[in-house]
């Protein structure tokens, strides 16, 4: 998933950084008693960033709106809180065939939507084969390439929806077929793309508008404006007695020292951004390493940025080094972070004048002499923003070439990497599933998340190879392909990032640090306040 908070530089967390990654995952606090308590009775409130945040699942792809999808949303499976592994949820059981390429879901005879109608197997079947329509050109929808027909049903090379595994048998089983057999199949169903939808709310286009959603989740949705999301406890879910939140409001607002009095005042429980300055207890300040990526990467499908050698050629005119331990986060020369039993890859890592100059010349591009003006596009409020200053200002001292940055507001720059009019882009790629499969799929050609559209039967074929493949065999080809991006500089990665909540863990449950930045609302609650001996409570 992009990472969607602002990524500002904050010098308050370089106090962190040595704690965050020596102890992964640890709270940054110390021992303390709880004194917020919550005064408008069993509701959390949480502050996210302003944005035009879709809640239809072909569109979910920032941090943000699918952490809201949560609530609203439930699949055959579901992330367990703390884990990550997957958990029944509209599924009770499954079953996999001997040879592992067919799985027979079998529904809950009580899952049904929040306006009472029953989630049958063939909602699932025509939302998956909704997030599949080319037309539809879902972000998402590579993740459905491990089942059978489904790559040439959303490349438009079929037409067919029987030709997909994907089959309805019965109201209350769905069987589906892969492609060859894939241990992370049930890991990438936690995603909010294979969620079902209800049929009667399919062809409403007010996704991200003020419209009511119908959905399956733990909460339905109350009320619903730009300013914020107000969700109630959902009383038809299927295990309605195991959430213990009545509602949730979520508000949306930019201004961090609003959002830090009232997180001071115990009237915000959890934030995605705030003042530091202004937080009087520093210990709700939870910090932990992401599965994720910061990075540059070329838009590759023009000349002269589609020939590897100019590529890689202006890539190790960079100091990499310099630039990479400037940035306040862990640098990285990979794109997939580390993962025990992964190969050790080596990307661009240091500075090659004399290589550069050799490449460059080699592709007819002496000293930079006939390069296009070279266009970076870059959020505003990134992290990467220093980075691309320092690139500029080498490109523009070595090269004959004309480079130009462009900064947009968070909203806009999705936006704007979907066009084909600038040479690099920059973004910030959280994982969706604990395997490095979720960082290789963005660059596989015809993705609606491959902005940098690289295509490459080579590539292709080497993840595609891997599905079928298993434990370090599999790993083994996964990297053979990385390693392809990185020594063709298709991708430049900068740095792994940490995620930073502000949250008072000792009032609130169910909320746990981990590396995917995912928390779902099912399982917050808020703890029973304890006093210490001989204290009693006040009548």
């Amino acid at each position: 998933m992009i990472k969607s908070n602002r990524l500002k530089s904050k010098i308050f967390y370089i106090l962190f950084a040595v704690l965050i990654f020596s102890l992964p995952g640890v709270r940054l606090a110390a021992e303390k008693n709880s004194d917020k308590g919550n005064s408008e009775g069993d509701k959390i409130v949480i502050a996210f960033g302003r944005g035009n945040w879709s809640l239809d699942p072909l569109h979910l792809y920032t941090t943000v709106g699918l952490q809201i999808a949560t609530g609203i949303y439930e699949g055959l499976v579901t992330y367990h809180p703390f884990t990550l592994e997957p958990l029944p949820g509209v599924a009770e059981r499954w079953e996999v065939s001997g040879d592992g390429l067919t799985y027979k879901f079998f529904l809950r005879s009580d899952a049904v939507y929040s306006n009472g109608e029953p989630v049958t197997a063939e909602d699932f079947r025509s939302s998956w084969l909704r997030m599949l329509n080319p037309k539809a050109k879902a972000e998402y929808s590579f993740l459905f390439d491990i089942i059978k027909g489904a790559t040439d049903y959303r490349k438009g090379k079929t037409k067919n929806a029987r030709e997909v595994g994907i089959k309805a048998v019965s109201k209350k089983e769905l069987d589906v077929v892969l492609n060859k057999p894939a241990s992370q199949f049930l890991k990438i169903l936690c995603h909010t793309s294979f969620a079902p939808l209800n049929k009667r709310y399919t062809g409403d286009k007010n996704w991200n508008g003020s419209g009511i959603i119908v959905g399956n989740g733990p909460f339905l949705m109350y009320k619903r404006t730009k300013g914020e999301i107000v969700l109630k406890k959902n009383m038809l879910y299927w295990d309605k007695k195991n959430v213990k939140v009545d509602t949730i409001r979520i508000i949306f607002t930019d201004d961090t020292k609003e959002i830090s009095k009232e997180f001071n005042g115990g009237k915000i429980q959890w934030a995605d951004d705030w003042d530091p300055k202004l937080i009087k207890d520093t210990s709700d300040i939870v910090a932990y390493p992401l599965f994720g990526t910061g990075y540059l990467f070329f838009v590759t499908d023009k000349k002269p940025w589609n020939d590897y050698r100019v590529r890689r050629g202006l890539a190790l005119m960079v100091p990499w080094e310099k630039l990479r331990s400037d940035n306040f986060r862990i640098p990285a020369s990979t794109l997939v972070p580390s993962v025990p039993g992964y190969p050790k890859l080596k990307g661009i890592v240091k500075q090659n004048k004399k290589e550069a100059e050799n490449l460059l010349k080699e592709a007819g591009y002496p000293d930079g002499k006939g390069l296009p003006e070279i266009i970076f596009k870059v959020s505003d409020s990134s992290g990467a923003l220093k980075i691309v200053k320092s690139i500029a200002r080498i490109w523009r001292k070595e090269l004959s070439a004309e480079v130009t940055i462009k900064t947009y507001p968070y909203d806009e720059y999705l936006k704007e990497l979907k066009k084909n009019d600038y040479t690099l882009g920059s973004a910030t790629w959280i994982g969706d599933f604990a395997d490095p499969l979720t960082f290789l799929q963005l660059w596989m050609s015809g993705g609606n998340l491959n902005d940098s559209r690289f295509n490459s039967k080579e590539y292709d074929g080497i993840i595609e190879k891997s599905y079928g493949e298993k434990g370090m065999e599999r790993y083994k080809r996964l990297a053979e392909g990385e390693k392809i991006l990185l020594d063709r500089a298709v991708v430049l990665p900068l740095n792994n990032p940490p995620s930073f909540n502000l949250i008072n863990l000792e009032l609130i449950g169910g909320w746990y640090p981990n590396p995917l930045n995912i928390h779902p609302f099912k399982y917050l609650y808020y703890k029973a306040v304890t006093l210490p001996p001989g204290i009693a409570m006040g009548q």
